[in-house]
């Protein structure tokens, strides 16, 4: 929660299969409802994946019409409010079957797969210093400290144009791989490294 009245951020863990589901949301534009649209878009994504009572064939393709219910739902939650009020929130969602984990997300929600104490991969914000960072114009010290290092470019909520949303290749698990989802209050301040060491050591997640 940190420095702020309240949190909103909303995550949710789902096993009622052989399927796992896996989400974090992140509530944008501080008292404009980012809270009610984060929890809504969690709460569409576990609706969407209860309904398929475990017989999902593309794992991709589910994410990726999930997240545009989701959308739907936020921006439907917004026209039902005053207009200075735009709901916004990031998502972040993994599905994990048969040892493969494929995830997808809009915003700078992150997911890591951690592997022997380092990051073996980590999605990639949709955010302006992500991008000058790919292009090899920013270091990790250097996006820490920029003044866009907060300004998110895609999202769900606010218009009703879709937002870019970002999938992922499957990757196989293999025993002691650490699946973490998180919003930016926990990676904004930490290091990839310390993330990658204390979550990869014996701890006990709970």
């Amino acid at each position: 929660q940190g420095s702020r009245s309240e949190n909103q951020d909303r995550a949710s863990v789902v096993v009622p299969y052989s399927l796992i589901l896996l989400a974090v949301a992140d509530g944008m534009g501080g008292p404009a409802a980012g809270d009610v649209a984060a929890e809504s878009a969690v709460d569409s994504l576990v609706r969407a994946f209860k309904q398929t009572r475990g017989n999902i064939h593309d794992p991709a393709e589910f994410l990726r019409m999930s997240i545009v219910d989701a959308h739907d739902a936020v921006v439907l939650l917004g026209s039902q409010l005053p207009p200075e009020v735009r709901p916004r929130t990031t998502i972040t969602a993994c599905l994990i079957t048969d040892g493969v984990a494929v995830w997808a997300h809009v915003g700078d929600s992150r997911i890591y797969l951690i592997r022997d104490q380092r990051v073996l991969v980590r999605n990639r914000d949709h955010s302006a210093v992500e991008i000058l960072a790919q292009q090899g114009l920013l270091s990790d010290e250097d996006m820490a400290r920029h003044p866009l290092r907060n300004f998110v470019d895609q999202c769900l909520g606010g218009d009703p144009e879709l937002p870019t949303i970002a999938i992922a290749p499957p990757h196989p698990l293999l025993a002691g791989d650490v699946l973490l989802l998180c919003s930016d209050g926990l990676w904004a301040p930490l290091e990839d490294s310390y993330i990658a060491n204390e979550l990869g050591t014996n701890l006990e997640l709970q």
